[in-house]
């Protein structure tokens, strides 16, 4: 089963699977999201949020609440991309946001 994931602010629809993660699909199709831990939930610049598809990913666990708490701007529907899992059977679209402050142009790469 595939997910249609669209990253709304570049304008970019990809497709995902099962057990992918948001961060590494927006990465394996050039979509600019910081990830200055690694995407280890060990910080909250891989901030997004979901405007859509919230039940098509995994539920947000504490160590990813707390982490959450660091970041700026965090909304009902705000998640981190690394933590975000699409579930096995999940059948629709994922509609994802990042907010412009979150993309780091001159970050090393990882």
């Amino acid at each position: 089963m595939a997910v249609e994931i669209y990253f709304f602010d570049e304008d970019k629809l990809v497709t995902g699977k099962p057990g992918d993660t948001l961060l590494e699909l927006a990465l394996e199709n050039d979509i600019e999201i910081d990830h200055a831990c690694g995407g280890v939930c060990a910080c909250s610049t891989c901030h997004v949020k979901i405007d859509e598809g919230m039940e098509l990913l995994s539920e947000q666990e504490d160590e990813e609440a707390d982490q959450l708490d660091e970041a700026r701007d965090v909304a009902l529907n705000s998640r981190l991309s690394c933590q975000c899992t699409i579930l096995e059977g999940a059948q629709g679209r994922i509609v994802v946001k990042i907010p412009a402050w979150n993309v780091n142009y001159v970050q090393e790469p990882h």
